[in-house]
């Protein structure tokens, strides 16, 4: 018998909606409770993705280091711009609002289920020069080096190293990667930056290429895109 998905929970707001989450066939487990090195986080079973109160912040880089690119959502308090931003720059791949009740949370639980289903299909492994993706095992190298990516990061490149070469727009990506009606074509330009960052840490060559007036390629285009 499949076991329900695995959500972490930090932090009492996140902690609140447990009940909700059990009857919407999720597993939880407290991450902060002196009973979370005897969970199944702990026992072999990987995480869907780990849920944060505003006041958890902190847990971000703990929880990258240890489960990779697990999606990890970070409530805002109060909707924004600003908090938007914060909440990409602190590390996680997504925010939830606890002011408007676990609808929105579920939502958004479901659209990371959507876009793991799709990238956890059975693919051999993608490779361009020295860039490589393991969609099975999600490991990113570069040149041999390991790279640590968010989710988004990961979805990201993902969508761009099937196709090499092809030209893809901004709404391109936002559909493939997002699929959120309300995120703005900005967030693009943000996660290529990132994602430019951590491939050329070393000073490797440009590979993420933006395509002046049609959006981004990973690799030159190719002519008739």
């Amino acid at each position: 018998m499949t076991a329900e998905p695995l959500l972490l929970l930090a932090g009492s707001t996140a902690v609140a909606l447990a009940p909700r989450l059990l009857a919407s066939g999720y597993g939880t487990v407290d991450w902060l409770s002196a009973g979370v090195a005897s969970s199944r986080a702990q026992d072999g079973q990987s995480p869907l993705a780990a849920v944060l109160a505003a006041d958890q912040v902190d847990l971000v880089g703990d929880l990258r280091q240890r489960f990779g690119a697990m999606p990890i959502l970070l409530d805002l308090e109060q909707d924004s711009v600003e908090a938007r931003a914060a909440c990409l720059c602190s590390g996680a791949d997504d925010f939830w609002l606890s002011g408007v009740g676990p609808s929105d949370l579920l939502l958004r639980l479901r659209l990371h289920r959507t876009i793991q289903a799709r990238m956890g299909q059975p693919s051999s492994l993608l490779e361009l020069e020295d860039l490589s993706l393991d969609p099975a095992t999600r490991q990113v190298r570069r040149a041999g080096r390991p790279i640590a990516l968010t989710a988004r990061e990961f979805a990201l490149l993902f969508v761009l190293i099937k196709r090499p070469g092809q030209v893809f727009s901004r709404e391109q990506l936002l559909q493939a990667v997002w699929q959120d009606e309300t995120a703005s074509s900005n967030v693009v330009e943000v996660y290529v930056r990132y994602l430019r960052q951590k491939l050329e840490s070393n000073g490797e060559s440009r590979l993420l290429l933006t395509v002046r007036g049609r959006g981004y390629s990973l690799g030159p285009a190719v002519d008739g895109d």
